[in-house]
């Protein structure tokens, strides 16, 4: 499952939700008929619970959304601190040089030397641009995922590299 959100309120009296989105563009979810709920991000996959989409919009500088059968401030309140999660194959498409971060988690990360600097851990924003929060033992490297240090995101081989130093 791809994580999407977060559920962080319920907002009004009719089942409606605020909802914190993860990554770019959460308005294009509203395609999905329906999403899938859990109570942490790394539940197992048969934890995930469907629920239909009744409703998605934009309301002032944030998002709410409402749900077949949660009609009332009660039920909403029932999925505060809820994630909000998708599989691959439901998601809407990229184009090219863009990325869902749950494709990124896990890849490899080598520089232009071919140093291996370690696996990508997480994603994290800062409000400027994402970072790819790397993983090597120990070690943890913070490194912004933006072109002058990211040359190539490769799929198919699970690699990204990097224009970072291994002492950096």
């Amino acid at each position: 499952m791809m994580v999407l959100g977060r559920i962080v309120a319920p907002f009004g009296v009719k089942g409606w939700v605020k909802v914190h989105p993860f990554g770019d563009d959460p308005l294009s979810w509203r395609k999905m008929p329906q999403w899938w709920l859990a109570d942490t991000a790394d539940a197992a996959e048969e934890a995930w619970q469907p629920v239909k989409l009744a409703g998605f919009r934009e309301h002032g500088a944030g998002l709410i959304a409402s749900f077949e059968g949660v009609t009332d401030r009660n039920g909403a309140e029932a999925l505060q601190g809820r994630y909000i999660a998708a599989p691959r194959e439901a998601m809407p498409g990229t184009e090219e040089n863009e990325y869902y971060w749950g494709d990124l988690v896990g890849l490899a990360v080598v520089n232009q030397s071919g140093d291996a600097l370690g696996t990508v851990e997480a994603m994290m924003s800062t409000g400027a641009h994402d970072v790819l929060q790397v993983r090597d033992g120990d070690e943890e490297r913070l490194i912004p995922f933006v072109a002058a240090y990211v040359l190539d995101v490769d799929l198919p081989t699970r690699t990204i590299r990097v224009d970072w130093q291994k002492d950096w």
